[in-house]
């Protein structure tokens, strides 16, 4: 199933694969975030490492993701992005949205995540 989910400590990371071009794939991606949150996720975050090109669409799943997330005090980063998705991500100023959560690499995201203050679940 795409994509990928795992837990590091306790923050849920989804792999999406290949492209996030507004079918099967982006459907996926977009139905584990809506589990996630309603489930009360408070810490995600989308390793795009294995995500090759995104279209408008999937720029749109990852701007939702960010909205749904901090509407309840939540947190979403993203890490490993592709040269040309951070591009597209400058171009429709994505990269304001997520600002300080955009990361090189996992491994840096998750330290910046264990770096935040405790969340609490309500």
């Amino acid at each position: 199933m795409n994509p990928e989910v795992r837990t590091v400590d306790d923050v849920t990371i989804l792999t999406p694969h290949g492209m996030l071009l507004g079918g099967r794939e982006t459907d996926e991606l977009k139905q584990r975030v809506a589990e996630l949150d309603e489930k009360g996720n408070m810490k995600l975050l989308i390793n795009l490492g294995k995500t090759t090109f995104t279209s408008s669409v999937g720029l749109t799943v990852l701007f939702l993701a960010h909205t749904k997330y901090s509407r309840r005090g939540g947190t979403v980063k993203l890490c490993s992005v592709d040269r040309r998705i951070k591009q597209l991500f400058v171009l429709v100023k994505l990269t304001l949205v997520y600002g300080e959560n955009l990361h090189e690499t996992e491994e840096e995201a998750l330290a910046a995540f264990r770096a935040l203050p405790a969340l609490a679940i309500s």
